[in-house]
């Protein structure tokens, strides 16, 4: 008798048919198409960048030839001096400076127990509450210039740090309680309502469960509330005299009747942007993270 022993068999995958071929082949495709719509947007928003920094390191003669380069042809930090030269610079970067902290400072911490409350508890006419700080925001600027020059000279704010900064509050308030609440009602209400089981007091939940859940998203909102106050241009042209101009309004120093000086204008908003630059760099991570956390609900 022979034995005849089983060669062990592979079981190979069934080739992959037409279809699902066809599908990776459509989501390649189509991922490289939102990948270029990606870069596209990021070229159109980044090129008004690098062109200030281009005309900033330019010489001033290239700034205004009818023929720009897309490339300067040398740099020089000519414009950089003539920027610090032309009027005072850090007066007007501290006054923005501590208007933009106190405004974060007081907008987080009085827009974080607006939300709270907004957002965790039931009172009459919390609905009313909601829509009018949605309406606020629909206010143009513009409209309300007069009666906020007309309040703030009466109660002896005009050309006042105080002053600037009470009106900045009055913008930059009702998109921080509106940010911070959806960030608040995505974090669910059993957590707090487990740790005071466990024998937390509601502050102690809030500080030990809420807190560090919504530090992200209020690192997100005070990042966009820095630069709203600190890119404002409008009320500190208006409410502010020369003397305690900030540094949006500094800039106008470079138009004058002779005409514009663009290239240290640019070398002027180069300097005016590195404090946002840095801001950002330190908080991406944590911004990330709110953008992502906040996105939607509520």
């Amino acid at each position: 008798m022979t034995s005849t022993t089983a060669t062990p068999t592979t079981a190979t995958p069934p080739p992959a048919t037409p279809t699902v071929a066809r599908r990776k082949q459509h989501r390649a495709k189509s991922r490289l198409g939102w990948n270029l719509v990606g870069l596209l947007v990021f070229a159109i928003v980044g090129f008004p960048v690098y062109w200030m920094l281009n005309t900033a390191f330019k010489p001033a003669k290239d700034a205004i030839d009818p023929n720009p380069h897309f490339f300067p042809r040398t740099f020089t930090l000519d414009n950089f001096k003539r920027a610090l030269e032309i009027s005072d610079f850090w007066g007007p970067v501290g006054r923005s400076m501590i208007v933009s902290l106190v405004v974060v400072t007081i907008g987080i911490a009085v827009g974080m127990l607006a939300a709270l409350a907004i957002s965790r508890f039931a009172f009459r006419g919390r609905k009313i509450v909601i829509v009018g700080i949605l309406a606020v925001q629909m206010i143009p600027l513009v409209a309300m210039i007069i009666p906020v020059f007309l309040l703030l000279n009466d109660l002896g704010q005009y050309d006042k740090l105080t002053g600037l900064i009470i009106t900045y509050l009055t913008f930059i308030l009702p998109f921080t309680v509106w940010t911070l609440r959806g960030f608040i009602v995505n974090i669910p209400k059993e957590l707090e309502e487990a740790a005071q089981v466990d024998g937390c007091t509601p502050t102690g939940a809030f500080l030990r469960v809420v807190f560090p859940l919504l530090a992200p998203g209020m690192v997100a909102t005070s990042v966009y509330g820095f630069i709203q106050a600190w890119n404002e241009y409008l009320y500190a042209l208006m409410l502010m005299s020369q003397q305690n101009q900030t540094a949006t309004v500094w800039l106008g120093n470079f138009t004058t009747k002779n005409g514009t000086e663009f290239a240290p204008m640019m070398a002027g908003s180069t300097m005016m942007a590195i404090p946002i630059v840095i801001l950002f760099l330190i908080v991406q991570r944590k911004m990330a993270a709110g953008l992502t956390a906040g996105a939607v609900k509520g």
